[in-house]
């Protein structure tokens, strides 16, 4: 009898036609992940020249200018000025249908790559990343003072956590292909492998751990590699020529951080509070992105640097001498510009306007260099070091930042000097502010996140989950006998005790009513003198973390759940025990997770 032929499997080849072997490939181990992360670094590289690509061309169709200008330098150049003042205004009135047609469409709020690692294991929607980067094209292409950098983290973390979702990676691995996904973005952005690898690491994952650093620094190299070999230098950063550092320098460095993280905290209130402002007015959402482009083209007609992100305002700047005055200026536009581009409604991050506002505080600082005995500086050092510090300031990061100072100057002694510099501004932040710009949003918003440590599991460990929902329940009007007859000794721990409405009045311990005595008073007084926790209770939204703090306040062994403030139906009780217990579980395996056990 013939045999049916059987073509040989051929490994990793015959798995990529295979959904169920690929999977179980990319699950297998490292060699899995770092597949996967190269994946995303191909998306990254690709989300990347593809939305910079767009946005020139945005720029050239609506500003004039050639596809090879940066809008914010070449602006000063346009013929007809009016422009600089109805390009924005224009955008705010997209930007407003954009909003109106969300809202009436769209009711959870979109969710970054710092949220979604930190409360949903690395779960974000590709269609709001699309939307975030369409928003963020819309912006920056009709000249509001915002950079793409939070469209490009966005649409390539997406990208990856999608990828990963459909892949049903683990939680740990997918939270890990996110931060892949925005270091591929950030090291694309820039022409910095390094930045973008310490990015995902520091402000994305969370922390760093040997299982991560090879797919996050292969997603990095590689799309790197794509973007140079798709747009050229077109992402890099040149920096005029520096002198030699001295140990005397770096004082003037360390002072220059601690300037510019006061500088960078006032801009993030100033940025909250034209927020607030414009929730306060009776302005409706969609309207605010108009009026915030009214403000900006009039912004852009005193110094059209303020437009976009600033790419050609940086160079220019950078390259050539300017006043005092000038710089104050303009630095003074410039963050003007960024708070109500932000503020008003318009998408985008401070990413690269933090850089460019930091080189501009650099080079004013150069300006007091003379009065510090033996400092030997330039001004393109300063401003190094002031663009690394603001950055520090507002995003967050300081090797992120101390890498990038590295990989667009390749010495390593202005980098020891910039690195002296971030941690002075990051030490300043944390200790007087506390929080960076993504992490200030989100407790404007009510959030307690600090960074993108995962803390979604613990919120998913509810008491709902963990309560039981049988209990014994009597009522409060009964008295002592009555309740020795319905419960006796051994029949039940606790028992709960509701009132004619069924709601909840309190807790009794069976062997508590047993061991007193009956007395007459007793009889006419029922069950008050043993009745306790009258107002202690859990509801069912709470997490494992606070409920183990309510066990420790009140000083109870078990508490009662109740459906809301208002009803106060009795749904369940949970044991402090217990909670402590699935805690110390939950804890052990993402522990384990994390360290590659799994």
């Amino acid at each position: 009898m013939l045999q049916k032929f059987q073509p040989r499997r051929l490994g990793v080849f015959s798995a990529l036609f295979d959904l169920g072997r690929f999977r179980a490939l990319l699950r297998r181990g490292e060699l899995g992940l770092v597949f996967a992360g190269a994946l995303a670094g191909i998306a990254s590289g690709c989300a990347v020249t593809s939305m910079s690509f767009i946005s020139r061309k945005l720029h050239s169709l609506i500003f004039g200018i050639t596809d090879y200008e940066r809008l914010s330098s070449a602006a000063m150049a346009i013929p007809e000025k009016s422009i600089l003042l109805i390009a924005p205004i224009a955008g705010g009135i997209l930007m407003g249908i954009l909003l109106y047609v969300l809202s009436r469409t769209r009711k959870k709020p979109m969710v970054d790559p710092i949220e979604a690692n930190a409360l949903h294991g690395g779960r974000m929607s590709l269609t709001d990343s699309i939307l975030v980067a369409v928003q963020n094209l819309i912006s920056n292409g009709f000249g509001a003072s915002v950079g793409l950098e939070a469209g490009y983290t966005q649409l390539a973390a997406g990208i990856a956590s999608k990828f990963g979702y459909k892949m049903q990676m683990r939680r740990s691995d997918l939270r890990m292909l996110v931060g892949c996904g925005a270091a591929g973005a950030i090291a694309a952005a820039f022409n910095a492998p390094l930045t973008g690898a310490f990015y995902a690491f520091e402000l994305i994952i969370g922390t760093y751990s040997i299982l991560t650093l090879t797919p996050v620094v292969v997603s990095a190299l590689i799309s790197t590699m794509i973007a140079r070999l798709l747009a050229g230098d077109d992402f890099a950063i040149d920096i005029d020529h520096f002198g030699a550092i001295v140990p005397a320098d770096y004082l003037p460095a360390v002072l220059l951080g601690a300037f510019c993280a006061g500088i960078g905290i006032l801009i993030m209130q100033g940025v909250a509070w034209v927020e607030e402002l414009a929730r306060k007015s009776s302005i409706a959402p969609p309207f605010r992105p108009a009026l915030g482009g009214l403000v900006i083209g009039l912004l852009a007609l005193i110094s059209p640097q303020v437009l976009s992100a600033g790419h050609g305002a940086l160079h220019l700047n950078l390259s050539s001498e300017v006043t005092l005055g000038a710089l104050v200026g303009l630095f003074i536009l410039k963050s003007l510009a960024s708070a109500v581009s932000i503020g008003s409604g318009f998408r985008g991050g401070l990413f690269f306007a933090s850089l460019f506002m930091g080189a501009l505080l650099g080079k004013i600082f150069a300006y007091c260099a003379p009065y510090l005995d033996h400092a030997t500086l330039t001004p393109a050092v300063y401003a190094v070091v002031g663009m690394s510090s603001l950055a520090v300031a507002i995003i967050g990061g300081p090797l992120t930042m101390t890498f990038l100072a590295l990989e667009i100057t390749g010495d390593f002694p202005i980098t020891a000097l910039v690195l002296a510099a971030v941690i002075t501004s990051s030490l300043v932040v944390r200790t007087t502010f506390g929080y960076s710009f993504a992490t200030w949003r989100f407790h404007l918003r009510g959030e307690s996140i600090r960074s993108a440590h995962d803390v979604g599991w613990i919120r998913n460990l509810t008491v709902a989950r963990m309560m039981r929902p049988d209990v014994h329940t009597g009522s409060i009007d009964m008295s002592i006998e009555e309740f020795r007859k319905n419960f006796p000794i051994g029949s039940a721990q606790r028992v709960i005790l509701v009132d004619k409405h069924e709601k909840y009045s309190g807790m009794v311990l069976v062997p508590d009513v047993y061991a007193s005595p009956i007395e007459k008073d007793d009889e006419e007084h029922g069950l008050s003198d043993f009745i306790l926790l009258r107002n202690e209770f859990l509801q069912p939204q709470m997490n494992a973390k606070q409920a183990a703090a309510m066990f420790d306040q009140t000083k109870s062994e078990a508490l009662v759940v109740v459906n809301d403030l208002i009803e106060r139906k009795v749904i369940g009780l949970l044991t402090e025990s217990y909670t402590l217990r699935r805690y110390s579980e939950e804890l052990d395996r993402r522990r384990r997770e994390v360290s590659g056990e799994l």
